[in-house]
Parts: C-alpha cells; structure tokens; sequence
C-alpha cells in the first residue's frame, strides 16, 4: 500500500521551542491566548471529538487527575467541535476546565495536530490526539503526538515534575 503524501503536515515541535500563541474561544465565548497561562505550566490536549469513548476517557483523567491541580497547571482540551458541543459535553462530565474550539484547524495544523492518520487501515485527514505541556515560560517543555489515553495524564504529571527538578 502506498503512503499518503506527507509534505502537507506540519513540522512537530520540538521541547524548547516558543510555543505558538493562539487566541481561541471556549464553550461559552471567552477567548483563550497563551499569555492567559503566564507564569504556570499549561496542558494543552488536543482531541478528535466531543462525546467519543477515548475522548471521554482522557478528559474524565485530565478532570481526576488531582496532581495536575497541585502542580496549578491551567488544563485546556481543543477540538474541532463548536460551542454547543463542547458545553453539553463540558457539563455531562462535569469537566471544570474550557474546551477551545477550532473549527477551521489552522492552528491545529500549525502545530501538527491535524492531517493524515491511518485508523486500521482506513486513511482520511482529522485531528491527532497530542497533547502539549508548555512551561511558565511559554516554551514547549514537552509534546505527545499519537497519545495513548491510558495512563496518559500521570505521564504529564511525571513530565511537570521533572521539568520542575531541573529548576
């Protein structure tokens, strides 16, 4: 079988690297920028779809997950998904962070969170679950592309903790 083309994806970043800014709304309108985040680590996870069993998983686990509330991280989910969506989703799981939305993709696509994926064969182009862990320096401490949703939460609290280490 032959690969899609690549050329079209964006490149990953890389840790260190000034994570992009984007001023995205949330389920109620507010916006969202990363300055919002100034001073504090954010976690930024990107998702396919409101209301998915994978995308509910890992949103109940960034909820749950009380480290993440003791280390203070700003905990933010994106997706594609509009307003309406992401409120009836927000409130069904009682998640107490914003879902951003970004309905044209462009910066999911800046970011290389967007493009090619292969599902069990089947090729087309949506969103890639990743998540971004950036510092209070607003640089990328560390970016998980194709994430697996188990245990994945604990893994950013591990990622949080040895960035704070080497402080």
């Amino acid at each position: 079988m032959t690969q899609p083309d690549q050329t079209d994806e964006a490149p990953r970043l890389r840790p260190g690297d000034a994570f992009p800014d984007f001023d995205l709304p949330d389920a109620q309108g507010q916006r969202h920028t990363l300055k919002d985040s100034s001073g504090r680590y954010l976690v930024l996870y990107v998702y396919p779809k409101d209301n998915t069993p994978g995308c509910t998983k890992e949103a109940c686990d960034f909820r749950d997950n009380m480290a993440l509330k003791q280390h203070g991280a700003q905990v933010l989910g994106l997706s594609m998904d509009d307003a309406e969506s992401h409120a009836s989703f927000a409130a069904e799981h009682s998640l107490p962070f914003p879902l951003l939305s970004d309905p044209s993709a462009d910066f999911l696509k800046a970011v290389g969170a967007y493009g090619t994926k292969n599902l069990y064969g089947k090729v087309s182009q949506g969103v890639k679950r990743t998540t971004f862990l950036v510092g209070p320096d607003g640089q990328l401490v560390k970016a998980w592309y194709a994430v697996s949703v188990d245990g994945h939460s604990d893994a950013v609290v591990q990622a949080i903790e040895a960035d704070q280490a080497k402080s």
